[in-house]
């Protein structure tokens, strides 16, 4: 448009102008909020229930996936939130760092690391049967997104201790058991010890209609193990490098770069009780021979 042009039309575009803004001062803006993710309300003391139920998995799936991330603020004020690459079975520059770090002697290092570490998250799709805080969930099907703590729980259901306990599959739409969400403040985290199942029984009492409706709506989990989904290894070293700054090459990350290390990077990723369940291979082989026997 020319001088004379903007000239002539002056006031004109008043209108338009006046939309824009009230469009930016309305918040009409990109919601980065998950819609399908369920997540438990706490009250201001930290405390939360609800009482869900584990749903199968489609088309004879495993229920759950299993993913890493790592989610920390680097020296430059940036913060670095980017799922591992491991949960694909690929080399993360984090993992790298990491073994670096762990590796060098220096428990200011060792620390450095324990800060940096991966997060384990498995994912499965619920079934909202009580939800006192936000009643509108109850009946609906979302994706639960949870920690070792919960998983614990799914796991020694299905693979009791003792002898006189039977094993119960929890995602098992007839013969599965609710799921009573227990949440605590202790110390400042969420504590989910008093969580527990309730006996085995039916979901929906077994009406088939509904049943089927539940099954009809469960949503697709491979997205966070699907490889598309991911960034590849030099663009995360590239974040990695520019949430880090000078520190990426600097004082004993230097001096570990320049250290050599014979054993594979795999073994040498600091790991934590708190980070990986030492039964999850386990876990993940029983869901297959379920999938395997239902197919």
């Amino acid at each position: 448009m020319s001088f004379e042009t903007l000239k002539r039309n002056r006031g004109s575009n008043i209108n338009k102008i006046i939309k824009a803004a009230e469009a930016t001062n309305s918040g009409e803006q990109k919601s980065y909020v998950d819609e399908r993710i369920w997540k438990p309300t706490v009250d201001k003391a930290g405390n939360g229930y609800a009482v869900i139920r584990f749903l199968p998995g489609k088309d004879g799936e495993i229920p759950f996936v299993r993913y890493w991330d790592h989610g920390f603020k680097g020296p430059t004020g940036l913060w670095y939130i980017e799922n591992s690459l491991t949960s694909i079975g690929q080399t993360d520059p984090v993992g790298e760092l990491n073994s670096k770090l762990w590796n060098s002697g220096i428990e200011s290092d060792k620390e450095k690391a324990r800060s940096q570490k991966r997060r384990l998250h498995y994912v499965t799709n619920i079934y909202v049967a009580q939800d006192p805080s936000a009643p509108q969930n109850e009946g609906k099907v979302f994706l639960y997104k949870f920690g070792k703590k919960i998983f614990d729980k799914i796991y020694d259901l299905m693979n009791p201790a003792f002898a006189d306990e039977q094993p119960t599959d929890p995602f098992d739409f007839w013969e599965g058991a609710d799921f009573k969400l227990k949440i605590r403040n202790v110390e400042g985290y969420r504590n989910y010890d008093k969580s527990e199942f309730a006996s085995a029984s039916s979901l929906l009492d077994g009406e088939e209609s509904k049943l089927e409706s539940v099954y009809n709506g469960l949503h697709d989990l491979t997205e966070f193990t699907n490889p598309k989904n991911y960034k590849t290894y030099d663009e995360l070293k590239t974040k990695l490098s520019r949430v880090l700054g000078e520190e990426m090459n600097a004082g004993s990350y230097r001096v570990m770069e320049e250290k050599k290390i014979n054993e594979p990077v795999e073994s040498l990723e600091p790991v934590t009780a708190e980070e990986v369940d030492t039964s999850d291979e386990d876990t993940m082989s029983y869901f297959a021979k379920l999938a395997r026997e239902d197919a």
